[in-house]
């Protein structure tokens, strides 16, 4: 070949021609100010279980900001910035009493919602105390779970409830979790959305965890579905189909509501029925991410995990994590914060395209000063009913209950 002739043999689509990676800032900025962060700052998140919140202050990050949880005498939880509004030294050494926490440095005391109770180096304990407000949260506990609003208080929406959490049968236990995929406590390095959107594709199971790293969970589970996808009032829904071998019709149902509620019922098939669990993806920063969970189970069973050659995850050897990959592996294999523009998504991939475009949507509109989904001021309207769930039977039957 001469040059200037047009090349017709050489192989393109190498690496050398990729262009300047970019990613959707729609998608993975969580911070204050940005148009995502703010559209995540109009609702509440749960970002520690109770037994968290106790006499010694713990530092917690929520939304790339960080905070010092604690509960007061009284039973009060209460969260407050960092650094004490009098000379700014950090309220992780502060004394926790009956009726707030106590500065290290000056000895200034906060109730939980940042009242400056006591200023003891002043004349009568502060005569204008009142003046003087530390910097705090509201939060909420709900069925073991520490919730937060951090987005403006006159926007305040008052807390969801979860019909499924509400309603727990004799004999049944509810139990907050915050286990990260075995991680112990430790954050998911990478942004929350790649983990979120996941739950829209319901073909990985099919080749991740049923066919590549074996079948983690229970035969049904292994045979490739039929799905579609369904825009629901706040979020998107996929109906996953299978004809058993006995020729029952399987309906299984996922759902993530906007922002980062996801409802994924057991893919162990214990139980028929609506899902019983509820998560919530906190992104904790821009590139670190945990999952809390409210699970529904019976009094002292233990939460089934899935094996790969009969280990549960965190016993894998490096090795073996190669050998079997999981969830974590491919997340947080796409990088700290994923890389849009070299994507190439297809059909199967409807699913995410469709919760991308829907949370889009909601940045806009909190951004052209409208009021995003899913948010009310009155309780009456604050239950979400689900809809996720296993059900097995008759298919007209089935079908009408997802």
């Amino acid at each position: 070949m001469t040059i200037g002739e047009t090349p017709v043999d050489i192989d393109r689509g190498t690496a050398y021609e990729l262009g300047p990676p970019t990613f959707d800032t729609d998608l993975i900025e969580v911070e204050r100010g940005t148009p995502a962060g703010e559209l995540l700052r109009r609702y509440w998140h749960p970002f520690a279980v109770s037994t968290d919140a106790g006499r010694s202050p713990k530092p917690v990050r929520i939304l790339g900001e960080d905070l010092i949880l604690f509960r007061d005498g009284s039973g009060r939880p209460g969260l407050v910035h960092p650094r004490c509004c009098h000379r700014g030294t950090t309220l992780y050494y502060g004394k926790v009493e009956q009726n707030g926490i106590r500065c290290c440095y000056h000895g200034w005391l906060f109730d939980t919602e940042g009242r400056t109770l006591d200023m003891p180096c002043e004349p009568d304990g502060g005569r204008r105390r009142e003046r003087y407000r530390q910097p705090w949260y509201p939060v909420q506990e709900y069925h073991g779970l520490v919730f937060a609003y951090l987005g403006p208080p006159e926007h305040k929406p008052v807390l969801p409830r979860y019909d499924v959490l509400d309603e727990v049968a004799e004999g049944w236990e509810l139990v907050a979790d915050d286990d990260n995929i075995g991680l112990e406590g430790d954050p998911t390095p990478c942004n929350w959305f790649q983990t979120h959107e996941n739950v829209m594709d319901p073909f990985h199971v099919f080749v991740l965890h049923a066919g590549f790293s074996g079948n983690q969970f229970v035969a049904e589970m292994a045979d490739l579905p039929q799905v579609s996808w369904h825009f629901t009032e706040q979020g998107v829904k996929s109906h996953q189909d299978r004809v058993l071998a006995d020729g029952r019709f399987f309906h299984r149902v996922t759902e993530v509501a906007i922002p980062n509620v996801r409802i994924v019922a057991s893919p162990f098939v214990e139980f028929d029925g609506p899902a019983t669990s509820v998560a919530w993806t906190l992104p904790i920063s821009r590139t670190e991410t945990k999952i809390f969970t409210l699970l529904k189970r019976p009094i002292g069973q233990p939460r089934r995990r899935a094996l790969y050659d009969g280990k549960r995850w965190s016993e894998l050897t490096e090795a073996e994590h190669r050998e079997h990959p999981g969830d974590y592996e491919a997340q947080v294999g796409q990088g700290p914060v994923t890389i849009h523009s070299e994507e190439n998504l297809a059909s199967s991939d409807k699913g995410v395209t469709m919760f991308r475009h829907l949370f889009r949507s909601q940045v806009r509109a909190v951004a052209e000063g409208r009021a995003p989904v899913g948010v009310t001021d009155d309780p009456e309207q604050a239950t979400f009913g689900v809809r996720a769930g296993n059900y097995i039977g008759d298919r007209a039957d089935v079908i009408e209950l997802g």
